[in-house]
Order: C-alpha cells, then sequence, then structure tokens
C-alpha cells in the first residue's frame, strides 16, 4: 500500500504582521475575489482575541472582509446590533468591514457522512464570497477542549441557530441551546466535524487555515472573564490541511518545555478535545499525519 504523504505545516515562532503575511504567502494559494476572513470578535470583557495590530496587514492585502456569526448564548454577541458593537470595541470595524453573516439568516449545507447530522446551517452571507481564510486564534475552550481550524469553520461558521443544531448533535434548532441536555460530549465532537465537512465540500480549493497560537489560555474568545493565562505564546502556523493544522497546534502545545502548558493539557484531555481529529481524520477531511517547515529567518 502506498504511504500516505503527511500534510505541510507552515510554522514561525515570533508573531507579527509580517509573519502572518508570511504564513499566508508560504501555502500558495491566493484569496481571490470576495474574501471573507472568518475570526472570532471576542465576547465582550475577553482581552484575548486576535490583535488588530497582527491581522490588518493581511486583511488588508487580500481586501478581505471580516466575518462572524451571531452565538447561540446570551451575551454581547447574540444580536447584529450588540455583535457589531463589540467588534468595534475590540477594533476590527477600524481595519476591515464586518459582516455579521447571519444577520438576514442561514442556508443549509448537505452533510454527506454524517452520523449525527444530515445538514448544516451557516451565515447566509457566506454565499457572497468567493475565498475562505480560516483565520483562527488557537487556544482552549471550556466545552470542546481546544478552539482551532476545525471549531472555528464549525461552529464560528454557523448561523446562531446552526450552533444550537451543532452542539445538540442534531437535535435542536431552539436558541439559545439548553445547556442542561446537551448530549455526549463525543456527539458533539462528532458533529462539529460532520458540519466541517459540509463547509469543506462547497467551498473546494477556495479556502485556506491560520492558527495563532497565543494568549493561550484554558478558556476561548468566547469567554467574558478567561481564565489566566499560565502559557508563553507558540506561534503562527498555516496549512491547506485544517487537521494538520489543530494536530500540529496541539502537539506544539505538548512538546513545549514550558510548565504553564499544564493547565491547557488538562484543559484538551478532560474534554476529550482530540477526538475531533480523529473522527475528522476518519471522514477524510483531513490527516494528522504532518511535516513542520520553518519560514523565519
Amino acid at each position: 500500500m502506498e504511504k500516505e504523504n503527511p500534510s505541510k505545516v507552515y510554522f514561525c515562532s515570533r508573531i507579527n504582521a509580517e509573519n502572518l503575511v508570511k504564513a499566508y504567502q508560504a501555502l500558495g494559494r491566493e484569496a481571490k475575489g470576495r474574501v471573507a476572513i472568518k475570526l472570532s470578535t471576542g465576547e465582550a470583557g475577553n482581552p484575548n482575541h486576535l490583535s488588530t495590530d497582527v491581522i490588518k496587514q493581511l486583511v488588508q492585502l487580500t481586501k478581505g472582509t471580516i466575518v462572524e456569526c451571531n452565538t447561540a448564548y446570551e451575551g454581547r454577541r447574540n444580536t447584529v446590533a450588540e455583535h457589531m458593537q463589540t467588534a468595534a470595541e475590540h477594533g476590527f470595524t477600524a481595519i476591515a468591514d464586518v459582516d455579521i453573516m447571519d444577520a438576514e439568516g442561514d442556508i443549509e449545507l448537505p452533510v454527506r457522512n454524517g452520523r449525527h447530522l444530515n445538514r448544516n446551517y451557516v451565515g447566509k452571507n457566506w454565499e457572497n464570497y468567493d475565498f475562505t481564510i480560516v483565520l483562527s486564534h488557537f487556544k482552549g475552550h471550556p466545552m470542546a477542549g481546544f478552539g482551532g481550524a476545525l471549531k472555528n469553520v464549525a461552529i464560528g461558521m454557523a448561523s446562531s441557530r446552526g450552533k444550537a443544531w451543532i452542539h445538540t448533535a442534531g437535535r435542536s434548532l431552539d436558541v439559545p441551546v439548553d445547556w442542561e441536555n446537551v448530549p455526549p460530549q463525543e456527539d458533539f465532537l462528532e458533529s462539529m466535524a460532520e458540519a466541517c465537512e459540509s463547509v469543506f465540500d462547497k467551498a473546494g480549493d477556495r479556502i485556506l487555515y491560520i492558527n495563532v497560537a497565543n494568549n493561550l489560555s484554558v478558556d476561548c474568545d468566547c469567554v467574558a472573564k478567561p481564565e489566566t493565562i499560565h502559557m508563553e505564546d507558540i506561534g503562527i502556523l498555516a496549512s491547506l490541511d485544517p487537521v494538520a493544522l489543530d494536530r500540529a497546534s496541539i502537539d506544539m502545545v505538548y512538546n513545549s518545555p514550558d510548565p504553564g502548558k499544564s493547565h491547557l493539557i488538562e484543559r484538551i484531555e478532560s474534554r476529550c478535545g482530540t477526538h475531533l481529529l480523529d473522527y475528522a481524520e476518519q471522514m477524510g477531511l483531513g490527516s494528522q499525519k504532518y511535516v513542520i517547515e520553518n519560514i523565519e529567518f
């Protein structure tokens, strides 16, 4: 049997605007046409979201629009008006147009190989874009264990009710989610992978993935008051394979000499976080085999 070629993951340890552009260019896939840059705008009060100083050059180079969808929980991003206000407070509207993609509803995408989902709901306005840059703040997450490229696609691109659909493994579209009656953890993680499949099918080769691994709290940007950061920043990673990208990001946490990594590792393991990667790989969404190419000079 022919050995599978590992996916390539580009890496640089210094996090700045120039290296983010370098990571994008290393991928060799130009973002053309109307470009959506999917990131998390961060819940009001959370200081850990991606810095506009770091992302501005890439956003403007690609003439991108920052895109998001509303949340499925109560907070400052569950309505369009409050979400836009939060995006402005965090500096995003000062560097680019911001589009809350489910402002006018959602579109249904088919899931081909779902165990839990047979369809996915993403923000309607995603149809308006020709290319998507999945620009993720890699960190911990209170429900998924970690948040990277796959979660940014699955939950991040889902409409408000689409988020509820994934969190309940296809049982409910009701918002806000009844957090006391969610399915087993593995069902949720597998539903995220299934949602990703629908997006990847639609995007084809008009998508790429970048993780910025900094501000490594065990909590995600959706938490208004995240836990204290215990671990030093890792760097910027980029790939055309989102599974390899998230695997490499996690491996860099485990392989770090920083003793503060124990907090993030505990969060990942206690939520069975890597099951998402195992299931995504099983679905054929990417590979956990990769090689690192250092692009830092």
